[in-house]
Order: structure tokens, then C-alpha cells, then sequence
């Protein structure tokens, strides 16, 4: 069952599963309500004082009684039993008739089951009493359950119209918080995007910019300068143009292993390394998924080679074995400081994410004198997966 349907059903099953509190507009009606009617009983036995009275006294004390539901239908529901009995008792029950009927109305409107139950039970009793003990006419009593059967229907015509204002309630709420989550996801994406493409060619760009300085290097850098900033206007573009198309928190699959590669392995080439592939990136074993979290490996480790890299020898070393495909990039380590002082230290927790999001194994390190970035994937784990959750958590 969806999470929406499961809250249906929960809002449903609970609305006689606990006492309600009357809103604002409710309990100001009951009030003034209370007061008119304890005016008008207030007001006769002032004019006709005498014996005569005790119907009126006790339908006063059966009125005042419903202003208690505004605090506390449990105390209300007591103390009008109370009245009840006791006008029972003394024989008077014509003035506690119509306040009866009248209190079903909130009975039901705010009573749990429980409540509700002994509630119906006790006014069939008090009717039977009434009848049997009090000799109370038949028409008097049936214009009270009549009375009782309208406002208990207008009680729960109003407890289901409150009930689905807090539904809908709840479900706007509930639709506000996705958005927001769709927003932000949104945002990460767009920023892992960002990050790994447009810092990778800015960082290219840094690199080649401290060489124009150099006769030798001044054309080669040119030239580079130029290709980075091209691809990094082209993949603006293009994360912008996905961005617009999307649907709101849906991430766009990207990545090309093998392009992904090619293009480190020229963008080495021209900051002077030399480059090895072993393997085949367009292998068909390679599904969707895992191509592009390689890729984005392949993209993250280029960054961080042409900053930190000594000369020497950048390997690829593609495995595509039965259950797994492994990737091994190989770089030289260098003796002296990064060739470009930019790094916030989120690339490797980057690459980390992604792989075990996906229940492979990620490693990096310095190992035989070089450092080697390693990313083992399950071949079908990965299948149809856009990328690593942006919510897994990397080891330490």
C-alpha cells in the first residue's frame, strides 16, 4: 500500500478514536448559545416564581451542563448524567428533554467510541424512565428522539466535515514537504553535476594557466584552456537544459565511461602525462547504471590527478568478470605540493557514495609507490540506477 493510501486509512479508522476538541467558531456557538438559552430559563423563574418552577430549573442546569463540552466532553457527559437522574428522580424531566437531544449534537460531534456508546445507551435508558417512571406523553418523547436523531446527524455531519479539513490538511502539508524534498534534491543533483564537470575543466583551466608563462608549453596550454572552457560552457548548457526537462527531484542519468575517458586520457596527455587503457569501456557486460558511475568515478579521479599527480604513467585497468566490473585508475605520487592549490576535499567522499550506494566496494589509496583509485561494482546491481543516492553514506 502507498504511504498516501496508508494515511487514508489511518485518518479514517481514527475518527471516533479519541476525543475532539471544538474549534474557535464551534465552542463561541455553544457559548452563546448556553447564555441565550440560561437567559430565557433565568428570566422565567425570575417572573414566575414557585413549585411550579422545577422543570425550568432543571432545564437550566441541563444547559449550563453543555457549556462544560467546551473544555472537557468527558466532565460534560458526567454532569449531565447527573442532571438527568436527578430530574428523574424528582419527577421533572419535560425541561431536560430538549437539552438532551440537544447534547447528542456534540456528543457526537467530539465524544471517542467509548464515550459515544455509553452515552446512547444512557439517554435510551433515561427515555425509558422517563416513560415508564416519570409517565411522560409518548408525543413528548418522540419529538425528543426526534430532536436526538437531528442533532446527533448534524454532530457527525460535523465531525467528518472537521475531519476532512484535517485531511486535507495533513495531505498539504505532506504535498509542501515533498516539494521541498524534490527542491533540494534538485539542487544536489545540479551541484554534483556542477562539480563534477565544470570544477574538472576549471580545474584544467588553472593548471594550463600557470604554463603560458612557458615558450614551450604557451601553445599546447592555449589550446587547452580553450577545449576546458568549451566543454565547460557545453555542460552548463546541457545540465541546464536536463534541469528544465526533468521533472522536479528527478535525477537525469548521465555518463559515457568511454567518452569519459577518452577525454582524461587527452586532457593527461596534454599536462604531460602518458596514458595505458586496459580493458574495453564499451563492453557490452557494462550496463547502464554502472557506465555512468564509473564515469562519474573516472571524471572525479581526472580532477584530482591533474591537481595533486606526480609525471609519469596514468593507467586504466578495466575488469568485466561474471558477477563484478572493476576499475583501477593508476597515477604517479608526487614528491612535491598540488599543482593546483584548489580542493574542498569532497571528491573522494564523493566517488565513495556513489559506489556503495549501489553495494560495491570503493578504495583509494597510495599502493606500490602510486596511488590507485579503485571502484568494484555487482553487474546487476547497478542496472537502470542513475547514480548513488545522494543520501548513502560513505565509509570513513
Amino acid at each position: 500500500m502507498t504511504r498516501r493510501g496508508t494515511n487514508d486509512t489511518a485518518w479514517s479508522s481514527a475518527w471516533f478514536s479519541r476525543t475532539e476538541r471544538l474549534s474557535r467558531a464551534e465552542w463561541v456557538s455553544v457559548l452563546v448559545f448556553v447564555a441565550v438559552i440560561s437567559s430565557f430559563d433565568i428570566i422565567g423563574l425570575v417572573r414566575t416564581p414557585g413549585e411550579g418552577n422545577m422543570d425550568r430549573v432543571f432545564s437550566l442546569l441541563t444547559t449550563l451542563s453543555l457549556a462544560l463540552y467546551v473544555w472537557s466532553p468527558v466532565l460534560a457527559t458526567t454532569v449531565l448524567s447527573g442532571v438527568l437522574v436527578t430530574s428523574i428522580l424528582a419527577g421533572h424531566v419535560t425541561g431536560t428533554l430538549v437539552g438532551a437531544a440537544v447534547s447528542t449534537f456534540l456528543v457526537v460531534r467530539q465524544a471517542s467510541a467509548p464515550l459515544l456508546t455509553a452515552y446512547a445507551g444512557g439517554l435510551l435508558i433515561y427515555i425509558a424512565l422517563a416513560v415508564s417512571y416519570v409517565k411522560v406523553q409518548p408525543e413528548t418523547v418522540g419529538k425528543g428522539l426526534f430532536f436526538a436523531v437531528f442533532f446527533g446527524g448534524l454532530g457527525l455531519a460535523f465531525r467528518l466535515w472537521y475531519k476532512r479539513g484535517e485531511q486535507l490538511k495533513h495531505k498539504l502539508v505532506e504535498q509542501a514537504e515533498q516539494q521541498r524534498q524534490a527542491i533540494l534534491a534538485e539542487r544536489r543533483w545540479i551541484a554534483d553535476e556542477l562539480h563534477d564537470s565544470i570544477a574538472h575543466h576549471l580545474t584544467i583551466i588553472s593548471l594550463h594557466a600557470q604554463l603560458l608563462d612557458d615558450e614551450v608549453m604557451r601553445p599546447t596550454s592555449q589550446e587547452a584552456i580553450r577545449v576546458a572552457a568549451r566543454n565547460a560552457l557545453t555542460d552548463i548548457r546541457f545540465v541546464i537544459k536536463l534541469a528544465e526537462a526533468a521533472p522536479a527531484g528527478v535525477e537525469v542519468p548521465l555518463g559515457d565511461l568511454a567518452k569519459a575517458i577518452e577525454e582524461a586520457r587527452s586532457e593527461f596527455e596534454a599536462a604531460g602525462h602518458t596514458t595505458v587503457l586496459d580493458g574495453n569501456p564499451s563492453d557490452e557486460m557494462i550496463s547502464r547504471g554502472v557506465d555512468i558511475i564509473l564515469a562519474h568515478v573516472v571524471r572525479e579521479s581526472a580532477t584530482n590527478i591533474i591537481k595533486y599527480a606526480g609525471p609519469g604513467e596514468v593507467r586504466f585497468i578495466l575488469k568485466v568478470a561474471h558477477d563484478a566490473i572493476t576499475l583501477e585508475i593508476r597515477s604517479p605520487l608526487s614528491l612535491a605540493g598540488p599543482r593546483v592549490d584548489s580542493s574542498t576535499g569532497t571528491g573522494l567522499n564523493r566517488m565513495a557514495e556513489r559506489v556503495f550506494g549501489v553495494s560495491g566496494e570503493f578504495t583509494a589509496g597510495p599502493a606500490d609507490g602510486v596511488w590507485v583509485v579503485s571502484a568494484r561494482l555487482p553487474i546487476e546491481a547497478a542496472n537502470g540506477t542513475a547514480s548513488a543516492h545522494s543520501g548513502s553514506k560513505a565509509r570513513p
